[in-house]
């Protein structure tokens, strides 16, 4: 039976969606179809169909109360709104229908399994939340919620494991048949933690084990895992939050992790090799991958940051977007991330110019645009000296730009918007160490009227940021300090 809370998100989502103007979205990434979006949730295929929910406060472009907003989409470019999946409307989830996923079942149906939160008295007095896992089933649009919620609570923790932090479930099925899934989880010290679970029909399930363990080394508690494996390697990903900043890897705040190593099926026991950070931009958080029918491995994040996300006007009528869906793979040890070859598609007119040699600030004819796709290849102009920088600068017009810079003398790629219009002194500018050989590089960027995505080297770094700058500003420019020769393919997405 859908309660009355939900019935009225629905027609609130249905009615405020028509005072937003399309053409102050994105272009081909997800937004929220009204007020706040932040953390992708049940990311998965069902029914010839994308399907991305997302934690959702239609009510207000500020985070409140979580919902979970839904959409679908055959290409991972173009979303359809659906009605809100999930709304706080019973006991063991008051407080916020908070993070999850989703799977198909072997019935057809679609399981939604999420955080529930609830209050709960404390023996000192005090009040505080605490988090438990719970499942919606439907099919694609409507969802029960499970007469058994929640699945698993406080009594199914180890021994360590805080009751207030123990959220946001990634569920898959293995080829025997049986579940598993992983949650984020602190210990009573404040230290992060994943736990694994395993079931044998997706409803009833039980403890097994700590799969991984931060040790006091990437911040505290460990948020929104998924783990899988890919090209032969166990992957772990997860958003650390109260970061310490490690040289040119992580960042102060909250953060992005992907732990790679060997995963042993029959024990599930995950061992780790290597760690990276996700994204080296601004905007990233959250990310959740989807398994596609062709056998590509997808993911998308939260294109914003905790840290700027509660400085915009309440007068918005919408906040939040998901990055660009991204292909993964892994190659020498490292996750790799590229555009979904999708995006191809989108492609209009191609403006190309081979071995353009400059050496100051440059603009070329057809080089502009707020909705781009472009490829650089650059390299130093004069074979004898490297070039001391090189920067591209976009969104821009008399007054406004956000840039990408890079040194190559000491390989750091800068993202920069300091002068995109923003009146906060926010984050502005992040520097991540690129490979590069005798000032060669490589560049993806993808502009999407608010934001950036810009892919290094064939993915082996992706630095995402978010901008607001008036949509005029569609300027786009060169320069370089010494000789720089590039070569430049650039689309207009359609």
């Amino acid at each position: 039976m859908t309660s009355q809370l939900l019935l009225d998100a629905r027609k609130y989502e249905e009615l405020m969606e028509k005072r937003i103007e399309k053409e102050t979205r994105p272009g081909f990434h997800l937004s929220a179809r009204v007020g706040w979006m932040n953390d992708p949730n049940g990311f998965s295929f069902y029914n010839g169909k994308y399907h991305l929910f997302y934690q959702y406060h239609p009510y207000d472009s500020h985070w409140g109360p979580m919902h979970w907003g839904h959409a679908v989409s055959r290409d991972l470019l173009h979303w359809r709104y659906l009605p809100v999946a999930l709304a706080p409307d019973s006991d063991y989830d008051r407080g916020g229908c908070f993070s999850g996923s989703a799977i198909e079942m072997p019935d057809g149906k679609h399981l939604l399994l999420y955080t529930g939160v609830s209050k709960e008295i404390q023996p000192d007095g005090n009040m505080r939340d605490v988090q438990m896992q719970c499942i919606a089933i439907g099919d694609g649009v409507d969802y029960e919620k499970y007469t058994g919620n929640p699945v698993i609570d406080k009594t199914s923790l180890p021994e360590n494991g805080s009751k207030f932090d123990f959220r946001d479930p990634k569920i898959w099925q293995k080829a025997d048949g049986s579940y598993r899934f992983v949650a984020g989880n602190s210990t009573k010290e404040g230290d992060g933690q994943i736990l694994l679970y395993r079931s044998k029909d997706g409803l009833q399930w039980q403890y097994e084990k700590v799969l991984a363990e931060n040790r006091g080394r990437f911040g505290k508690m460990w948020e929104c895992p998924d783990f899988f494996v890919l090209d032969g390697k166990g992957v772990l990903i997860v958003s650390p939050t109260d970061m310490l900043p490690q040289g040119f890897e992580y960042y102060n705040g909250n953060g992005t992790l992907c732990l790679i190593g060997t995963y042993d099926e029959e024990t599930d026991t995950f061992t780790e090799e290597q760690n990276q950070a996700i994204d080296y931009g601004i905007d990233f958080y959250a990310p959740q991958t989807v398994l596609a029918p062709d056998g590509r491995r997808i993911m998308t994040g939260w294109m914003q940051n905790w840290e700027t996300s509660s400085l915009h006007s309440k007068q918005e009528p919408w906040f939040g977007q998901m990055s660009l869906p991204r292909e993964l793979s892994i190659k020498n040890g490292r996750l790799f991330q590229n555009p979904i070859r999708e995006l191809d598609k989108l492609h209009g007119e191609k403006v190309e110019y081979e071995n353009v040699t400059f050496t100051d600030m440059i603009c070329l004819d057809g080089i502009k645009g707020r909705k781009v796709d472009m490829e650089l290849s650059i390299r130093p102009g004069d074979e004898q000296k490297i070039y001391q920088k090189f920067a591209l600068r976009f969104a821009q017009d008399d007054t406004y730009q956000t840039s990408i810079g890079f040194s190559p003398y000491d390989s750091i790629l800068k993202i920069d918007r300091k002068f995109s219009g923003s009146r906060r002194a926010i984050i502005h500018q992040r520097d991540t160490l690129v490979r590069n050989e005798g000032g060669c590089l490589k560049l993806r960027i993808i502009l999407d009227c608010y934001s950036v995505e810009v892919f290094v080297n064939g993915g082996e770094h992706v630095l995402s940021a978010t901008f607001y700058t008036d949509l005029s500003a569609d300027g786009i420019s060169f320069y370089a300090d010494g000789m720089v020769a590039m070569d430049i393919v650039k689309y207009d997405l359609n």
